[in-house]
């Protein structure tokens, strides 16, 4: 099945030396050999905060997407209506018929691999909320999280929101009653092509960040960090299951390789930060829950 986003590296002969199709190995390549609109902070502690919000919507708030298009009825029909035809506009009604149940049948089956299961549903659709609330509090302030440009977390947070903000029935409703502010933020961040940057000017400082980056950070701190600890454990015993405690409430799914290396690579950056910065990102981190995420690498 193909993965997307793909990005394809030239080799100078007319063909391509490298394809790559992981964003967040795809941004730090593009920060080495490209010059000029960054993405990542220069202050490394900065970045660290930044790369680690990134993650949680890429393994988190994506749970929501996937639980949303295929749990409820509305959106399971848009789904399965609109998206065969992404490939082939021409479609014979017949085939058209065959593409909706299967797409719909294949996807429904796979609820579970991310989590999105009916005793997980409120802790998904919780999370969800309080991430939209965020979402809404902070762009009554600023347009981006870290600043006056964008990171990896605006990003990040742009492709799990995107679907359901504009394109899925039932978590675009409830995006227009409580964060309007992000319902026009993801249309706006689509194409940035506009926003003037100049060097690095733009960032906030580590000390001056806007609250409601703390509470983004405690969102990820009481739902996917519990659930990444988990999973990490359970593929270093080898269990079947993750099994973890979010909000007082059980959470399960099988467990995730991919998201163990995600766990490397955030222990890996931190151990990275001289002295000094981790203590800058620890003042941070402390009482959100998201310090439980580094303490192995201290």
């Amino acid at each position: 099945m193909p993965v997307i986003p793909v990005l394809a590296w030239p080799d100078g002969a007319g063909g391509y030396r490298d394809v790559m199709v992981d964003s967040s190995p795809q941004i730090t390549r593009l920060e080495d050999e490209y010059e000029g609109r960054s993405v990542v902070p220069p202050d490394p502690a900065l970045a660290f905060i930044d790369f680690l919000l990134e993650d949680f919507a890429d393994e988190w708030v994506t749970k929501a997407m996937y639980h949303y298009r295929w749990t409820y009825d509305p959106d399971i029909e848009k789904a399965g209506q609109l998206l065969p035809l992404d490939q082939n506009l021409q479609l014979s009604d017949d085939d058209h018929v065959s593409a909706h149940d299967f797409i719909i049948q294949r996807q429904i089956s796979r609820r579970a691999l991310v989590g999105s299961t009916d005793a997980n549903t409120p802790i998904l659709e919780t999370s969800y909320r309080n991430v939209l609330n965020i979402m809404q509090a902070h762009l009554a302030k600023r347009d981006f999280f870290f600043g006056d440009r964008p990171g990896r977390t605006d990003f990040a947070l742009y492709g799990q929101l995107k679907p359901m903000l504009w394109w899925d029935p039932t978590p675009a409703a409830l995006a227009v009653e409580h964060a309007p502010r992000a319902v026009n933020w993801t249309e706006r961040i689509d194409d940035l092509s506009w926003l003037p940057i100049v060097d690095d000017d733009g960032w906030t400082a580590l000390d001056d960040l806007e609250e409601t980056v703390g509470h983004l950070l405690t969102e990820a701190g009481q739902t996917y960090v519990p659930f990444m600890l988990a999973n990490d454990e359970a593929l270093r015993s080898g269990a079947d299951e993750v099994v973890c405690e979010i909000r007082g409430d059980n959470y399960r799914q099988g467990p995730f390789k991919y998201q163990g290396k995600c766990l490397s690579w955030i222990r890996e950056s931190y151990s990275a930060l001289s002295a000094d910065d981790r203590r800058r990102v620890d003042s941070v981190l402390h009482g959100t829950g998201c310090e439980s995420l580094i303490a192995q690498s201290k």
